[in-house]
């Protein structure tokens, strides 16, 4: 299965781009140019979507539909790119603590 999560990449002053994905925290990127931080930034989220699914953990639903950007977040920053970026989700795993005997 696959879902579409907003992602939000920054050209960074005088150095790469980052990238985030406001609805799953603490997955985060970077590359050198905007194409090689789309695909570090899919294979981070599908990372990060199948450790949590492997830990028995609650997948994220995408929810973000638009981010406000503030002119003080310019200050380190040339530009932002906001795309929806399609990744694979994985199915939730159940772990041993999650099934009941019977």
């Amino acid at each position: 299965m696959t879902k579409d999560f907003l992602v939000v990449y920054a050209k960074c002053k005088d150095s790469n781009f980052s990238g985030s994905a406001p609805d799953v925290p603490g997955c985060v990127s970077a590359g050198d140019t905007l194409d090689e931080m789309k695909a570090m930034m899919r294979e981070a989220l599908e990372m990060h979507l199948e450790l949590l699914a492997e830990q028995g953990e609650a997948i994220p639903e995408p929810a973000t539909i638009n981010v406000e950007v503030k002119l003080e977040d310019f200050e380190d920053v040339d530009y932002f790119v906001v795309q929806q970026l399609k990744v694979k989700v994985p199915a939730h795993k159940q772990t041993s603590n999650s099934v009941r005997a019977a």
